[in-house]
């Protein structure tokens, strides 16, 4: 919807930066909530950016004065704790808290396929996730006991032109290069999906002010199924 006014916590990461666009691109008020130093995806001029340390909570206080937005976005939020410190700040001058969470949060290894918005949340192998999963409990008890205009989204493997969508770093195009095989987990037929971030963020940015999406989770990947082979 344009003319909204959004905050983008981060708003300059992998995923991030491709809202960011999308947001400004159909004419939202974007704000980008940052530390001001990346230089590989650097906050668009059209946005306004605020500069703090969001582990910094009175940095973040100062930075954002007395504005109000109708939507937070918050893409560095990993713990219960980093949540609570947000709706502390934001409660009463947001009217929607859209929370990153990761498709990883989903029940590892799947009890069937394909793996939708209502599957098991539980994650026994990575404290990241298990730590996504606290933080959307905290979010659904509060939506519900309070009334917190919440709104979940769990992105998966999501790549740009900075990042390959690999994971290994160099060694996996020192491999390429000198015609080696490329090692994969298992026997390399297991399932996953890679997303584009402008493909991520052309859906994302519709859910932002849109008032069925409150109180509701959604994942946001490419509808692609690719084998790791």
């Amino acid at each position: 919807m344009s003319g909204l006014s959004v905050l983008f916590i981060g708003g300059t990461g992998i995923i991030s930066s491709a809202c960011t666009q999308r947001a400004l691109d159909i004419g939202m008020d974007v704000f980008v909530l940052n530390r001001g130093t990346s230089k590989t995806r650097p906050a668009p001029d059209q946005c306004q950016l605020l500069v703090a340390d969001i582990r910094d909570p009175e940095a973040m206080r100062a930075a954002v004065g007395d504005r109000e937005f109708d939507v937070v976005a918050d893409f560095r939020a990993f713990t219960p704790a980093d949540v609570q410190s947000r709706l502390d700040l934001f409660r009463g001058r947001m009217g929607q808290y859209v929370f990153i969470s990761s498709a990883s949060a989903y029940q590892t290894p799947p009890g069937r396929l394909p793996v939708v918005e209502s599957t098991p949340l539980r994650n026994p192998f990575w404290q990241y996730s298990r730590d996504k999963i606290a933080c959307e409990d905290l979010l659904v008890k509060a939506y519900r006991d309070q009334g917190l205009p919440a709104t979940i989204v769990r992105p998966s493997h999501t790549y740009d032109k900075t990042l390959l969508p690999f994971d290994g770093g160099w060694t996996v195009v020192d491999r390429m290069r000198r015609g080696a095989e490329v090692v994969v987990h298992g026997d390399g037929t297991s399932l996953w999906t890679l997303t584009h971030h402008t493909d991520f963020a052309h859906a994302f940015v519709g859910l932002l002010g849109h008032p069925a999406a409150i109180g509701d989770s959604f994942h946001i990947t490419s509808d692609e199924w690719l084998t790791w082979n």
